[in-house]
């Protein structure tokens, strides 16, 4: 398979299948099959196009035929890489739990095409090498995440919709806005050219405004403190494979976006930037954990820990060295992948109990034992303790914090570590140590096609904390990239000539 085609076919599978499933709008049977199928190739396109940037570094591609920076650019770097294998393995489990985990009300009113819409998003945000065209890839993601979260046809669905979409529709506003003055002071859009011409332009009024329109914007799409108050109104209320295609992607998209605009045009956080970076990066940490720790509903606790998860991704932007930027790069591929697992989970749990909320459930570790067993591997992974993923993710992000000379920052990092091992600890308490109340209905046998694709990604997460070098060179290659970005210009900007 050749190069530009491996880097544009994440963007093109799913956009093919949203095809597909439209045309058997009538056959929800047949869409699942489609979607399924669809999503497995994609992963798989995902770990070839990882492979492929391994051994052949930078990858680019111009549509069209128009050479950079005046065409559309296709790009993949280890970063881009690495989260869209990331987003297809989840994408696949998601898929998979399909099957059993969406109501008539989804399946007839479109929540097939939809979800591989927000694929089309999710993996063309990931690998656009034109700022505008991020733009472009944000709206398809908005509009597909906003119909994915009234598709149910549920009141509490419509009115979370409605908050998730005012927020976001004005960080998009605040999105294009700087972009139109980074235009206005640039004179281009191509991620390549900018990072050519924007650290030898003089400071400027509108590019400091970009600048500043760009950190609340990301602030917004990323969930970082003190804009975070959305999600957790949002994400609770939805569907849980929704909940765990929104928690494990979208928010990454936010950050992921983040970290391309400012190391690309910006050389990183410095001065006042970073020091703002730094402190909303530490307090969206602690406040995201210790809004999780006082919930009572388990998914409404999971989408705090998502919160508190980007703090620790935003360290990487705030520190802007080589090994931060790689330790976010690690991190940002084991919150994908864990994410998605505990939400899927929590959809497991739900249905085991008959309720999501830890006041009304328990005893789960005597009734479904191997149900127990995935959580807790699953929580250990997200609480950061050995031998899962989430263990290198926060040692490596803590150590880079020490390394960067940020020791208050690394401190926070481990100590908000602490706070998420007591929510793991108080979810396994509540939902599976202690005696089930009275009343709670168990489920006594799960289906199979629920509980598979959550153990999928908590098998990933332990692998890749087993066998961590491959996928910390990746990361370090990732924050390397990032924080030199030569290659990225010299391999975009030479595909266009």
């Amino acid at each position: 398979m050749s190069a530009n085609l491996l880097v544009i076919l994440p963007v093109i599978l799913p956009l093919t299948m949203a095809g597909f499933c439209a045309v058997f709008w009538l056959r929800p049977d047949w869409q699942r099959w489609v979607t399924v199928i669809g999503m497995a190739l994609l992963a798989a396109a995902g770990i070839a196009l990882l492979l492929a940037v391994r051994e052949g570094g930078v990858l680019s591609t111009q549509p069209g035929n128009w050479a950079a920076p005046f065409g559309i650019s296709i790009v993949a770097d280890p970063l881009s890489a690495l989260a869209v294998a990331a987003a297809g393995l989840v994408a696949f489990a998601a898929s998979v739990y399909a099957f059993r985990g969406v109501d008539q009300n989804a399946l007839h009113g479109g929540f097939f095409p939809l979800f591989c819409g927000l694929m089309v998003g999710v993996n063309g945000s990931f690998l656009t090498g034109d700022i505008f065209n991020l733009y472009v890839w944000f709206e398809v993601l908005l509009v597909c995440a906003i119909g994915l979260l009234v598709v149910h046809r549920d009141g509490i669905n419509l009115d979370a919709a409605v908050k998730y979409a005012a927020l976001n529709l004005f960080g998009t506003i605040l999105f294009l806005t700087g972009v139109a003055f980074l235009y206005g002071a640039a004179g281009t859009l191509n991620f390549a050219d900018l990072a050519r011409i924007v650290p030898q332009m003089e400071a400027s009024p509108g590019l400091t405004f970009a600048l500043v329109l760009f950190l609340l914007a990301f602030g917004v799409k990323a969930a970082a403190f003190p804009l975070f108050f959305w999600l957790p109104i949002a994400y609770h209320t939805a569907p849980p494979i929704v909940s765990a295609l929104f928690g494990a992607l979208l928010t990454k998209v936010g950050i992921y976006s983040a970290m391309r605009v400012f190391m690309l045009l910006f050389e990183g956080t410095t001065g006042v930037v970073g020091e703002v970076v730094v402190w909303v990066a530490a307090i969206t940490m602690v406040a995201g954990a210790l809004g999780a720790l006082i919930q009572t509903d388990l998914r409404r606790m999971l989408a705090f820990l998502i919160v508190s998860g980007m703090g620790y991704l935003m360290m990487g932007l705030a520190l802007s060295t080589p090994e931060g930027l790689g330790a976010a790069s690690f991190y940002l591929i084991h919150d994908i992948i864990v994410k998605g697992a505990v939400f899927l989970l929590a959809g497991v749990i739900a249905v085991a109990a008959g309720s999501a909320d830890l006041t009304k459930i328990g005893g789960l570790i005597r009734t479904h034992p191997v149900l127990a067993v995935i959580f807790l591997g699953a929580g250990l992974s997200l609480a950061g303790l050995p031998p899962f993923s989430g263990f290198w993710a926060k040692v490596l992000v803590a150590d880079a914090a020490f390394d960067g000379a940020k020791p208050v920052l690394g401190g926070i990092a481990l100590g908000t570590g602490l706070l998420s091992l007591m929510c793991v600890a108080k979810i396994w308490m509540e939902a599976f140590w202690k005696a089930a109340p009275e009343g709670m209905r168990v489920t006594a046998r799960l289906p199979r096609v629920m509980v598979v694709p959550a153990t999928l990604l908590v098998l990933v997460s332990l692998a890749i904390g087993v066998y961590a070098d491959p996928l910390i060179e990746l990361a370090n290659a990732a924050g390397a990239g990032l924080a030199d970005p030569s290659a990225y210009v010299e391999t975009v900007l030479g595909a266009g000539q």
